[in-house]
């Protein structure tokens, strides 16, 4: 169905092609979301095609994506989506990102081989706050990312909590369980995969898509919604929510499915594959997410330049042919890398994520002096840290002792004497050596002590 799909879209470009600019850009989102592989399918495929773009085109529309609070971060694997909304909220339509406080504690069994652990209401509350923190951050960036566009839309973020607290669970079977069928529901890939291995599913599992599915009537009703964004494991979950507002209203409402991102095992990223990369900087700091784009394989780079940036296709294509005449500089990586810490983490984010760079790879003194303690904990983060008072006539042999670096007697004055440690990456040697603020100690008043190569130590000195 895939091809169809984009040449669909592209003939829905070509008729638009010669109308006004305001009834182009409407659909923009739609179109250039496919190039770029964002949007992998629509849903439903017999009418989506057409009549979607033919909705966008007629005025701001709301479009929505639901995040379940299963951590206190969204972490990469959830990007997509929020890619997904802010092209549309660029062309002018109005967003909604959903913060699943009550389906959180139900627990969405797609693509899963076992039950998640139960949450409790207090653990989702923190991670609801810690969501919606992410979100409005990522959402502020990008408003600031994009100063002097078209204005967008509406951003509007929602706990579908909101919704649920005051309904019994008798009333909410009577008046919205009575529209479902068991056997379109039994049908799902979701469940069927479930049923057929050896844990089954719980009847709570079971309820998650009734639960998403009038989520979207719910935002369709009190929001005017008619498109929910979604990863391709989501299919089941949007099928069931199309089909419970047509049935109870008549309406005609689409979902766009998104690629999942995957590990280059194959493993679909997240929490519960364990290897998550972060959204929240207490999880994954921006030199850590920063590093996790520049790592990026040369076969994976220009798909994620299109998925995960606001880059024009024409300068994507120019950035890969610098690549090719010169691959050692790794300039898409570098490029990707900055483009989406701005977006997490803002300018500030990735300022910090290139000094730790040029700390911890380039040995550079001045970015050392530069970086905050935050930074440097981030950094090392396995590093021991010492608040130390620097007394008059400190020695180099004294701030490792008091900073455990070394051992105490004569182990430890033959490893300073053979050059073991370094302050700042200069390498001492003489352990009577006092400490000079500006050599030893930097400005912003830490020392990073290095013994051998793996061993690292901060100091903050304090009342310098």
């Amino acid at each position: 169905m895939a091809a169809p799909m984009i040449h669909a879209l592209r003939s829905i470009s070509r008729l638009y092609r010669p109308l006004s600019r305001c009834l182009s850009s409407s659909i923009e989102p739609l179109v250039s979301g496919t190039r770029r592989g964002l949007f992998k399918d629509v849903f439903p495929a017999e009418t989506a095609r057409l009549q979607l773009s033919e909705l966008l085109s007629s005025g701001p529309q709301t479009v929505y994506c639901g995040f379940d609070p299963t951590a206190d971060s969204l972490h990469v694997g959830n990007l997509l989506a929020l890619l997904g909304l802010l092209h549309f909220h660029r062309a002018g339509h109005h967003v909604i990102a959903v913060v699943g406080g009550a389906t959180a504690q139900i627990g969405d069994p797609s693509g899963r081989n076992q039950e998640r652990e139960p949450l409790s209401p207090e653990r989702v509350e923190e991670n609801v706050l810690g969501i919606r923190d992410s979100l409005h951050r990522i959402f502020a960036n990008h408003e600031v990312l994009a100063s002097g566009g078209r204005p967008g839309g509406r951003v509007t973020v929602l706990d579908n909590a909101a919704w649920y607290r005051q309904r019994s669970a008798v009333e909410f079977l009577a008046s919205v369980g009575r529209h479902f069928r068991m056997g379109t529901l039994l049908s799902r890939h979701s469940v069927q995969s479930r049923l057929s291995s050896a844990e089954g599913m719980s009847l709570t599992e079971f309820t998650y898509q009734v639960f998403q599915a009038y989520d979207f009537y719910y935002l369709n009703q009190k929001h005017g919604c008619k498109i929910q964004l979604g990863g391709t494991d989501q299919l089941g979950n949007l099928m069931s929510g199309h089909d419970f507002i047509h049935r109870t209203t008549g309406e005609d409402v689409f979902g766009i499915l998104l690629p999942l991102i995957t590990s280059t095992t194959g493993d679909k990223l997240g929490k519960s594959a364990g290897n998550a990369v972060w959204l929240n900087r207490a999880r994954t700091s921006p030199f850590e997410f920063y590093q996790y784009f520049v790592r990026q394989q040369d076969s994976n780079v220009e798909r994620f330049l299109k998925l995960f940036t606001f880059l024009p296709l024409p300068e994507i294509e120019h950035i890969m042919e610098q690549h090719a005449k010169e691959p050692e500089k790794r300039i898409p990586q570098k490029r990707l890398a900055a483009e989406v810490t701005k977006l997490v983490h803002g300018k500030e984010g990735l300022e910090s994520a290139k000094r730790c760079t040029q700390a911890l790879y380039h040995s550079s003194i001045d970015a050392l002096a530069a970086m905050s303690d935050q930074e440097l904990q981030e950094l090392f983060q396995e590093a021991p840290f010492t608040e130390l008072f620097l007394e008059p006539g400190t020695r180099v042999l004294d701030a490792c002792l008091k900073a455990s670096a070394i051992p105490e007697g004569a182990r430890g004055f033959d490893i300073l004497s053979n050059g073991g440690v370094s302050f700042n990456h200069m390498r001492v040697t003489n352990p009577d050596e006092v400490l000079v603020v500006g050599q030893h100690i930097l400005s912003n008043g830490l020392s990073l002590i290095k013994v051998g190569k793996r061993n690292v130590y901060i100091v903050k000195w304090l009342h310098l």
